[in-house]
């Protein structure tokens, strides 16, 4: 009877023995598929961070090309706005004009007809955009360097004396001249203060520029160059894409009488621009 009881008490041992390796076993066996389950999941967030890193990448260069291109975008247009025009229209002379072959207290002799004081002009010129808000002072206020050239013509029928005889000076006698062309060459440099950027219609003026005056004829100091200062105002008017249109007053000062010539004077007209 003990030999039974022992016997069953060491089978039972056993049994739980058993159980206890199964137990254990099927335990390892379930922190293994979690761990596994793990490993998967953040194989998972892993690959999805790296999907996310990857995106931001070309996200971050999609937005540098966009600031690359805004910053061309506005290295162009603060470039752009410069202007070739082409202008004519009235001229008017302060004092009617003398000179070698025209009417002349050196040279007596002849017909000596004078100039009229008005004239008509023709020139053409361009603007340069040098800034788009006066350097960051004043917004919406363009400064442009204008360079301009200039032909007035007050008569080209203008009876001269002895020297503008025809053929010659010695032969002709005194009353033969040949007809004079009384001119004026003028060549500007000057600032030009334009407002009301992005308008159609804009003002502007000049404060002060730089002139030189080439006359013909010459006086009777045999001077051809006269250089002044200049002031101008007007206005254009955007018609089309980059085609202006647009008025403009200026007045020439050279201080007076030069060797018995006086240019000062005063032009207004109108011109057309092409942009670019």
């Amino acid at each position: 009877m003990r030999n039974f009881i022992n016997k069953m008490i060491a089978g039972s041992a056993s049994l739980c023995a058993i159980g206890m390796m199964s137990s254990h076993a099927l335990a390892q066996d379930a922190t293994a598929d979690r761990v596994k389950e793990l490993e998967s999941r953040l194989q998972v967030i892993q690959n999805e961070l790296e999907k996310v890193k990857s995106q931001s990448s070309q996200m971050t260069q999609k937005v540098d090309s966009i600031e690359q291109k805004v910053t061309e975008v506005d290295k162009k247009e603060s470039i752009e706005g410069h202007m070739l025009f082409f202008r004519g229209g009235f001229a008017h002379s302060a004092q009617h004009r003398n000179g070698t072959s025209i009417i002349s207290s050196v040279v007596p002799a002849g017909a000596q007809d004078q100039a009229d004081k008005n004239a008509w002009y023709f020139g053409a010129g361009f603007d340069w955009n040098l800034t788009r808000d006066v350097w960051g002072l004043v917004p919406k206020t363009n400064i442009f360097a204008e360079l301009m050239i200039e032909y007035k013509e007050f008569g080209s029928h203008v009876k001269g004396n002895a020297l503008a005889n025809g053929p010659t000076q010695l032969v002709g006698g005194a009353l033969d001249p040949r007809d004079v062309t009384v001119s004026q060459l003028t060549i500007s440099a000057a600032p030009k203060v334009k407002f009301m950027e992005g308008f159609r219609l804009r003002p502007w003026i000049i404060p002060i520029g730089f002139g030189v005056h080439v006359i013909s004829p010459p006086s009777e100091s045999i001077t051809f160059f006269n250089p002044g200062i200049m002031f101008g105002a007007g206005a254009d008017y955007k018609i089309w894409k980059d085609f202006y249109v647009g008025l403009d007053a200026r007045y020439h000062v050279t201080g007076g009488k030069k060797d018995g010539v006086n240019v000062d004077g005063l032009t207004a007209g109108g011109y057309v621009g092409i942009g670019f």
